[in-house]
C-alpha cells in the first residue's frame, strides 16, 4: 500500500524535475531516508505529539539554504498530508525510476572469495548481452559457498553454488541407473 502511494507522490516529483538534476534529487533524497533508519529520526517523524510544521522545518534544515525550491515544497506537500515517513519508500521508487530511464541498473555479487575485476566485468558484459541493459555490478563477501548475482529492479537472482551442483548430479546419476 505505502508504495501505491509512494508512486503516485514519485510521478508528480519527476514530472516538475529537470532530467538533468534527476541524478542530484536522487542523492538528496537517499541521504534523506537514511537519516529515516536513526530511530530517534523516525520517532520524531512518525510522533503525534510533534507538529508537521516542526517535522517540516527539521527536514529542510538538514538540506541547508540553497536546495531546490520543487523537492522543499515536495516536502512541505508530504507534511502537510502527514505522508512524511514515506521518504525511503519515495527514494527507492526514485532510484528504480532514474535507472529504468537511463536503462542503467546496479547489482551485487555474493561469493565467499574476492573475484577479479576482469570476473566481474564479464559477468557485466554477459548480462548486458542478456538484458540489453547496462549493468553495474559490486561485489560483496559472504559466506555461501558458490555465487549469487541479483539485480533486483529487474527482477533477475541467478545462484550457483557447489551444494546445488552437486545435488543436481547425484540425482543425474540415479536416473540414469
Amino acid at each position: 500500500m505505502e508504495e501505491l502511494i509512494a508512486k503516485r507522490y514519485v510521478k508528480a516529483l519527476l514530472s516538475l524535475t529537470k532530467v538533468e538534476d534527476r541524478d542530484n534529487l536522487a542523492i538528496i533524497l537517499s541521504g534523506i531516508s537514511q537519516s529515516f533508519s536513526d530511530n530517534a529520526t523516525m520517532a520524531m517523524i512518525e510522533s503525534p505529539i510533534i507538529s508537521s510544521d516542526i517535522k517540516v522545518e527539521t527536514l529542510l534544515k538538514s538540506l541547508g539554504d540553497n536546495s531546490d525550491k520543487n523537492l522543499t515544497n515536495f516536502i512541505k506537500i508530504l507534511g502537510d498530508n502527514k505522508r512524511l515517513s514515506l521518504i525511503p519508500a519515495i527514494s527507492t521508487i526514485v532510484d528504480a525510476e532514474i535507472q529504468k530511464e537511463l536503462n542503467e541498473y546496479t547489482g551485487i555479487i555474493k561469493s565467499n572469495s574476492d573475484l577479479g575485476q576482469e570476473s566481474i566485468d564479464e559477468l557485466e558484459e554477459t548480462l548486458k548481452r542478456y538484458t540489453g541493459s547496462t549493468i553495474k555490478l559490486t561485489q560483496q563477501i559472504s559466506n555461501l559457498d558458490g555465487l549469487k548475482v541479483e539485480i533486483n529492479d529487474l527482477g533477475i537472482e541467478v545462484n550457483f553454488s557447489k551444494e546445488r551442483v552437486k545435488e543436481q548430479l547425484i540425482d543425474f546419476i540415479k536416473k540414469s541407473l
